[in-house]
């Protein structure tokens, strides 16, 4: 095992002749929405070794020399006969160059997509290399084999979508290991390599998936149905641990999540390109911060869409949001195809977004926001302007849009349809019973990387003696939601009566994606981090132990660490409802 700083490959037999090198980092990798729950992740690689040896999916740049070095230590680079890639991107290519240097013989493998990919990223970024050796690609069109003898026959699987139009799946039928590349992972990092106690990373796997799947529904529904009927016994992911003893449930649950997407009432066309990630990062937290509001969404990317199909999501969809680099001034060539397909389609009722990233301009963003505003349309979060590289707060403030948005949409539908009429039927009884249930006045509050969040509940209840521990119901919606996963820590502050209304009336206001909580509110740090509000009359520093997810909301259990009462005279202010069907 190779150790450098916090990153480490770990190498370990999966079955006789298939290995896995799982390069580990305990930190966060990137600054893209689906890595935010910071528990480190690992890149997975595999090497198969029959008459003839492929290595799939080397990692990034971040591990290319440990990884390098332990490949060597394991066999001749000379004797790798395949290099199948999963997915092309720019990252990935310093590994690819160092192991093509060292051994000119591999023929590359990957889909027809990522085969262009991969030649013009050669061909910018290291064109001595390929002066010097041919690059041999074996493109992958449809469902092709490969045999490496000893009974391992690859079965390839193409299975694009918008934000990876290259992703490619490979089959061993003689292992019946699938090699699912972006499918089925979790963004953790342990030393356990398969999945045994599976359940531990429900949450992880389940927030991955929201992050990286959910956007892309209907192409990776038509993925599972495609590898239905193959006979598996493990999931070779591209990150996490290897999935075997779960395998059965996560695919049910795949399933289940996606109907649930695809069947959205509302849907949204989020249509972007990106020139170096950026923008890409970007659409990634809006499509985030959109589902978990309960609204679908189709992630289009402009750059491999085919107009019929940017047609056809503008005109089914209740909103649409656009997304560009600017690339010498401009917006690509796509994206201003994809704007006049939707300003032609589109009708002037359908609510508009518009974000971008730039170098050292933003005439692609200024020119999306004027085409739509002077069409008439009405945008549903002002327009996001990201210079470089987007940070936690840049991320953050994305994905509060994307709810802003979702939640605009949902108001709207509400509104257009009839309102319920007698209360007198059996459930508007249950409601106003359910409506007697009281609950003190709290302010959850909480920083993580320097993103604040602050939220008013009166859903708060003890729920254990030991450990000391309490539950709060946080809706899927709110911005503090995405900040109180398990190992985040909070505080609950405990308002006293008679002086809980400024701070009941200020937490209660709307506030703009990524606007300060705590702007003319007198607050101090606790041990955690976390916001006391100096109002308080007690509080609690709380980590989240554990969440359940619970129709509309998340139960959020969190053990307490400190307290302390701040009033020993005053008493809690307790919230009155009428009815169980508001807040």
């Amino acid at each position: 095992m190779s150790n450098s700083k916090s990153r480490e490959v770990q190498i370990y037999p999966i079955t006789p002749n298939t290995r896995i090198f799982r390069s580990c980092t305990w930190d966060r990798l990137k600054f893209e929405i689906e890595y935010a729950l910071k528990k480190g992740t690992t890149v997975n690689s595999y090497l198969i070794e029959g008459e003839k040896t492929a290595l799939i999916s080397p990692p990034g740049e971040s591990f290319t020399e440990i990884f390098i070095t332990e490949l060597v230590n394991r066999i001749d680079l000379k004797q790798i006969d395949y290099l199948i890639l999963g997915h092309v991107n720019p990252n990935r290519l310093v590994t690819i160059n160092e192991i093509y240097k060292r051994a000119p013989q591999i023929t590359f493998v990957c889909s027809n997509p990522g085969a262009k990919s991969l030649k013009s990223l050669f061909e910018s970024t290291y064109p001595e290399t390929i002066k010097t050796n041919n690059l041999n690609i074996l493109a992958i069109k449809g469902e092709e084999t490969l045999d490496l003898g000893e009974g391992h026959r690859l079965e390839f699987i193409p299975t694009p979508n918008p934000r990876f139009p290259d992703h490619l799946c490979t089959y061993d039928t003689k292992t019946q290991i699938l090699f699912t590349e972006k499918l089925f992972g979790a963004h953790v990092c342990k030393y356990q390599v398969l999945d045994e106690g599976w359940n531990v990373y429900n949450e992880d796997r389940k927030y991955y998936f929201d992050c990286i799947i959910a956007p892309y529904a209907g192409q990776v529904s038509k993925t599972l149905a495609r590898i239905k009927e193959k006979e598996i016994k493990i999931y070779g992911v591209g990150h996490g641990p290897l999935v075997k003893y779960g395998l059965k449930e996560l695919t049910s649950n795949y399933q289940t999540w996606l109907s649930k997407q695809k069947s959205q009432e509302i849907q949204v066309a989020l249509i972007y390109a990106s020139a170096y990630g950026n923008t890409a990062s970007l659409a990634g937290a809006i499509a985030r911060g959109i589902t978990k509001a309960g609204v679908g969404v189709e992630s289009i990317n402009a750059e491999y869409a085919e107009a019929e199909e940017i047609k056809a999501a503008i005109e089914k969809c209740a909103g649409f949001i656009f997304g560009s680099p600017t690339l010498g001034g401009h917006a690509p060539t796509q994206i201003q195809t994809a704007l006049g397909i939707t300003l032609a389609a589109a009708e002037k009722t359908k609510l508009a977004g518009v974000f971008g990233s730039f170098g050292w301009s933003g005439e692609a963003i200024d020119l999306l926001e004027s085409k739509f505003q002077n069409a008439g349309y009405r945008f549903g979060f002002e327009t996001i302007r990201v210079k470089f590289k987007p940070t936690e707060l840049t991320l953050k403030t994305c994905e509060e849009a994307g709810t802003d948005f979702a939640q605009a949409l949902r108001k709207k539908q509400k509104s257009s349809k009839p309102k319920a009429l007698a209360k007198g039927n059996e459930a508007g009884t249950s409601e106003l019973a359910l409506g007697r249930i009281v609950g003190s006045l709290c302010v959850v509050t909480t920083i993580q990387d320097g993103v604040k969040g602050g939220m008013l509940a009166s859903w708060v209840s003890q729920a254990t003696f030991n450990p000391l521990g309490l539950t709060v119901a946080v809706a899927k919606d709110r911005a503090i939601e995405s900040l109180l996963y398990t190992g985040s820590e909070f505080v609950l502050n405990i308002m006293a009566e008679g002086r809980h209304s400024g701070l009941m009336k200020h937490f209660l206001k709307p506030f703009a994606p990524g606007e300060d909580r705590f702007v003319e509110i007198e607050w101090e740090e606790g041990e955690n981090g976390s916001p006391i509000l100096k109002e308080s009359l007690a509080y609690l520093e709380c980590i989240v132990s554990n969440r359940m997810e619970c129709g509309d909301h998340w139960l959020v259990y969190g053990v307490a660490k400190k307290g302390k009462l701040l009033d020993d005279e005053g008493i809690t202010a307790v919230h009155h409802r009428k009815s169980g069907s508001y807040y």
